[in-house]
C-alpha cells in the first residue's frame, strides 16, 4: 500500500524526522492561503501521485510569490504527470502540496527496505541525492552505502553515525542525521513498512538535516494492526480493478496480456503465468483466489476477469488442498451460466475432490476444455486465444 508525500512527512513527523511545514491543497485559492499561512517568499509547489520522479515531469515547482502559487497549481491539477515510474499513461494530479522553501546545502539520499536475498531490513544512504537513484545503483553501486540491521537488537547508533560518516558527513551534521537515521528506521519498522525512502535528504546552510521529500509503501498484510494507515489509502491512485479485488479478499494484479488466470497461490499462480509466456501466450492478469475460497469468491474473480476488454480466454489452474476442486468447479459453473460466458475456458483441476469436480465441470453442459496437467492446460488456452505478440511484465509485489 502507497501514501502521498504529505501523508509520509506527517508520520516520520511523530518519529522526530525533521520536515519543512506544508499544506496539502486541491484548489489555487487553498494554495494561496496555504502559502500566506506558511510565511516566506519562497515556496514549493509539489504534485501529488503514487510515483517517482515528480521533479523531471514538471510536478515540482519553486514559486517565488503568490501570483506563482497560483499559476503553478492551476497548472498542475488536472494536469497527466508522467515520470518514469507512471510509465506513458502517466497520473492525473488531484492533490498539490505547499510547502516552505529551505537553503539547500547539500543534497543526499536516504532509504530503510527490506533486502530479500539476505532477510533483513537494510538502511542504505548516498551522497548522490536527489537523483534517480536506480541509476547510481546501476552505474555507481559503491556510492550507495549499506547497513544490515540485526531483528534481535535493531539499527545501533554506531551504525548510523557510520553511514553519516561514510556519505561525507562532518561533525554535527553527522551527528544530526545519525538521529534521523534512527528516527526513520523506528517508523519503519513500527507502521510495517515495505521501504521508507527519503530523496533527497538535505543539510541547509543553517546546518540542519531535513527530509525534503518522503515515500512509505506499506506491507499490505501487515495493515489490519494499523487502520490510521488504511484512513490515508487513496483509491483515485490505485487501479480500479485492484481496488475491487481488495474487496473480496483476492491478491489481483492487472498486467497488459489477453489470457485471464484464476490461480490459488501465488507461486502457483506465478508458474502459471510463466508457462503461458514459455508457450506463446501472455497473462492478462495475476489472481490468486487464496486456499479458502468460496463459490461467490471464485463468481466474483471471474467478473473480475472478464471486466478487462483485453480477455479473449481464461487458464483456471486449481491444487485442491484446502481449497476443494468442486467448489471451484460450482463457482466455476456459476460465474460462466451469470456472465454468458464466450470467451474460451481451460480448465486443470487436481486435488481434494478433483474427481466431484471435473464431473460437474462435465456435466455443466457449458463449452469448458479440460486440461489434464499445467502444461496441457497452457497449450490448450494459448492454441485457443492464438499466440501474443509479446510477453507479460512479472507481477510486482509476489
Amino acid at each position: 500500500m502507497n501514501i502521498h508525500e504529505y501523508q509520509a512527512k506527517e508520520i516520520l513527523r511523530k518519529y522526530g524526522v525533521a520536515t519543512l511545514k506544508g499544506v496539502m491543497v486541491e484548489s489555487p485559492d487553498k494554495a494561496v492561503e496555504a502559502a500566506k499561512s506558511l510565511g516566506g517568499t519562497i515556496h514549493v509547489v509539489k504534485a501529488q501521485i503514487h510515483a517517482g520522479g515528480r521533479g523531471k515531469g514538471g510536478g515540482v515547482k519553486v514559486a517565488k510569490s503568490l501570483d506563482e502559487v497560483r499559476d503553478f497549481t492551476s497548472k498542475m491539477l488536472g494536469m497527466t504527470l508522467v515520470t518514469h515510474q507512471t510509465g506513458p499513461q502517466g497520473k492525473e494530479v488531484q492533490k498539490v502540496y505547499i510547502e516552505q522553501g529551505c537553503n539547500i546545502k547539500k543534497e543526499y539520499y536516504a532509504a530503510v527496505l527490506l533486502d530479500r536475498v539476505t532477510g533483513r531490513v537494510v538502511v542504505m544512504a548516498s551522497a548522490e541525492g536527489g537523483v534517480n537513484i536506480e541509476e547510481v545503483a546501476e552505474k555507481t553501486p559503491e556510492k550507495l552505502i549499506k547497513v544490515q540491521v540485526d531483528p534481535c537488537v535493531g539499527l545501533q547508533p554506531f551504525q548510523a553515525r557510520q553511514l553519516a560518516f561514510a556519505i561525507g558527513m562532518k561533525d554535527k551534521v553527522a551527528g544530526k542525521t545519525a538521529k534521523f537515521l534512527m528516527s526513520l528506521y523506528k517508523a519503519y519498522i513500527d507502521k510495517d513498512c515495505s521501504i521508507a525512502e527519503i530523496n533527497p535528504l538535505v543539510e541547509t546552510a543553517e546546518g540542519e538535516v531535513i527530509c525534503l521529500d518522503a515515500k512509505m509503501n506499506f506491507d499490505s498484510n501487515a495493515m489490519f494492526k494499523h487502520p490510521d494507515i488504511m484512513e490515508l489509502r487513496d483509491l483515485t491512485e490505485e487501479d480500479p480493478a485492484e481496488v475491487e479485488a481488495s474487496k473480496f479478499d483476492l491478491a489481483f494484479i492487472k498486467l497488459d496480456g489477453n489470457i485471464g488466470c484464476l490461480v490459488n497461490g501465488a507461486g502457483l499462480a506465478m508458474s502459471t503465468m510463466d508457462i503461458i509466456s514459455l508457450h506463446g501466450g501472455t497473462p492478462a492478469n495475476f489472481l490468486d483466489v487464496g486456499g479458502g475460497a468460496n463459490k461467490e469468491k471464485v463468481t466474483n474473480a471471474f467478473k473480475l476477469i472478464l471486466k478487462d476488454p483485453n480477455v479473449k480466454g481464461i487458464f483456471v489452474n486449481i491444487f485442491g488442498g484446502i481449497m476443494k476442486c468442486d467448489i471451484i468447479a460450482e463457482g466455476v459453473i456459476a460465474a460462466s451460466k451469470e456472465l454468458g460466458l464466450k470467451v474460451p475456458l481451460v480448465v486443470r483441476l487436481e486435488g481434494t475432490n478433483v474427481e466431484l469436480g471435473k464431473k460437474m465441470l462435465k456435466e455443466s453442459g457449458l463449452n469448458i476444455i479440460p486440461a489434464d496437467d499445467l502444461t496441457d492446460g497452457a497449450k490448450k488456452i494459448v492454441a485457443a486465444v492464438g499466440p501474443s505478440k509479446g510477453t507479460a511484465p512479472a507481477a510486482k509485489g509476489h
